[in-house]
């Protein structure tokens, strides 16, 4: 638990919420991940019919439209332009050992993503590898894993995750995830150090997904952003290789890579050149900036509309892409993230038809989550409710369906006062907060509350717990990693007849209840003194008439 004081309210003896519909809630899920919606991809007629849906639900629940302004009128959107990439065709890839060169297929041993810095074709040709550790630079913990080794027209192979991944402890904090350790770093990283691309060796645990997850979500239509220099957040060619595949690479170099993993996890260190060793990429990518949007709602606060309690979910998901052993090619999305939109229709619902909160609350449904958190970053780079008089964001991705659990747990455990909040709204329902059970996974940084978090508002991402009333923890863990390994990011995250829903319902309630709470009181939550994020909290504390 966070080592703050917190001031919650103060909790009644029996909870008082709202009831949530398990029937609606289920029916919800079953609409948006169905076939006819196309795995909701961004820029798709998925996209559309997602709109169209999520926008009825809203105005039938009472909802007012809350995106952008135009000729003094909301909408219920709020337009987001993104770059969209996708491989046109089957690309041409080979590595060569010695002159001898061998073919790779996209999605076995390798899975490049479409080029992202603005090209339209990429033209690589026997670019020499460096394996470059964990491919970070960190001049705060002195770590520099490049050691000024000149990545220009190369390719850096480097590790997921951080140094301290399997011993748990070292520069980086031990067993959680730094942002170090997340792809999107070590991609940004590569382009600044001039490299002509990346390639990230996948392993199982310290990527928390296995290699049909990086497949899938790899080998698919890429988004960004828009952005004035993208090559310079993005080398040309980003991707993933297997583990397996790097071990025979390094090893046709003369290199161990079990022995040169163990040295990249001290700072001590240097990157390692791959003699005789090549690789080659070739293929056209299909680019263009098209407009996707965020779906807002918005319940106008009674006395102060000014002051705003977000809650955020993704709609989006895969789309189609590669078929599975099924040959089924859509990616429904059905957890990911059918639970948190219609959760948040739902809780629209409840405010709507509920007392008027004093604050306002928003209901901010984004897109291209999967792409990397787009959507959000896109919101809260231009917000169309200030930042600085945000009072929290409670986020919702992927949320259990199925029954009750005894406890709940969020994504990372930063320390803040809103954690502390939800942490005492839950034991209003008799239930346990337990801390990220997977830190190292880095699950803070993988979901919508991240931008707003790295802008300094309180912001948590809401965990179904794994304790379940019906089996205890052996159930809920067994479901969790039966849904990691079969379902996530697959064409099998579908709905199913057999979910009741009533778990999420009555998560629904304590989420409702933390919101409805700090909509109506004078409370501003902060971080830790000691967190990366209060600094840029309190910068904007004037706004809000803090002294």
């Amino acid at each position: 638990m966070p080592a703050i004081a917190a001031k919650p309210a103060k909790a009644p003896k029996a909870p008082k919420a709202p009831t949530f519909d398990t029937k609606r809630l289920s029916e919800e899920v079953k609409v948006l991940s169905s076939d006819e919606f196309e795995g909701r991809g961004p820029a798709t007629a998925g996209e559309t019919k997602t709109i169209d849906y999520v926008v009825a639900q809203l105005k039938a629940a009472g909802v007012q439209p809350g995106g952008e302004l135009k000729d003094g009128k909301r909408l219920w959107t709020q337009p987001v332009p993104l770059l969209r990439a996708e491989i046109a065709g089957t690309p041409s890839l080979s590595v060569s050992v010695k002159k001898k060169a061998r073919a790779l297929t996209q999605g076995n041993e390798i899975a490049v993503r479409a080029a992202l810095d603005g090209s339209t074709n990429v033209a690589i040709k026997n670019a020499p590898l460096v394996f470059a550790g964990y491919g970070i630079t960190a001049p705060e913990r002195q770590w520099d894993d490049f050691k000024n080794v000149d990545l220009k027209g190369k390719i850096a192979i480097v590790l997921i995750n951080d140094p301290d991944f399997e011993s748990g402890q070292g520069d980086f904090g031990g067993k959680a995830m730094t942002y170090y350790g997340r792809w999107t770093y070590k991609f940004e990283e590569a382009a600044r150090r001039g490299a002509v691309g990346l390639l990230i060796v996948h392993e199982t645990d310290p990527a928390s997904y296995g290699w049909a997850t990086v497949k899938n979500s790899n080998t698919n239509t890429m988004f960004d952003v828009v952005r004035d220099k993208p090559g310079a957040s993005h080398p040309t060619m980003e991707g993933w290789i297997q583990r397996d595949f790097a071990v025979s690479l390094l090893k046709s170099a003369g290199l161990d890579f079990d022995k040169l993993k163990k040295q990249a996890q001290t700072r001590e260190f240097k990157p390692v050149t791959l003699k005789n060793v090549t690789l080659s990429a070739n293929y056209v990518v299909d680019s263009a900036v098209i407009t996707s949007q965020n779906i807002v709602g918005r319940i106008e606060g009674s006395k102060k509309p000014d002051e705003t309690v977000i809650y955020s979910a993704h709609w989006d998901h895969l789309g189609v892409g590669q078929p599975d052993a099924k040959g089924d090619k859509i990616y429904n999305g059905a957890v990911d993230n059918a639970t948190g939109t219609a959760a948040l229709i739902e809780i629209g619902r409840a405010f709507a038809k509920g007392k008027k909160p004093q604050r306002s609350v928003v209901l901010l449904n984004v897109t291209a989550e999967e792409k990397g958190l787009l959507g959000s970053e896109y919101y809260s780079a231009r917000p169309l409710y200030p930042l600085s008089k945000t009072v929290a964001v409670i986020n919702m991705d992927a949320l259990d369906p199925t029954g009750p659990s005894r406890d709940f747990t969020t994504s990372g455990s930063a320390k803040q006062e809103l954690l502390d909040e939800l942490i005492a709204t839950g034991q209003r329902w008799n239930l346990n907060y337990v801390t990220d059970p997977k830190p190292e996974a880095g699950h803070f940084f993988r979901s919508d509350h991240f931008p707003f978090a790295k802008r300094g508002v309180p912001a948590v991402s809401f965990g179904s717990g794994e304790d379940k009333v019906d089996g205890g923890q052996a159930a809920g863990k067994a479901e969790q990693e039966a849904y990691t390994r079969d379902r996530y990011h697959q064409p099998a995250d579908q709905w199913e007849s057999s979910w009741t829903f009533t778990g999420m319902a009555r998560d629904l309630q304590v989420l409702y209840t933390l919101g409805n709470d700090l909509a109506n009181s004078n409370r501003w939550p902060n971080w830790s003194q000691d967190s990366e994020f209060r600094a840029a909290r309190d910068a904007s504390a004037a706004d809000r008439g803090a002294k």
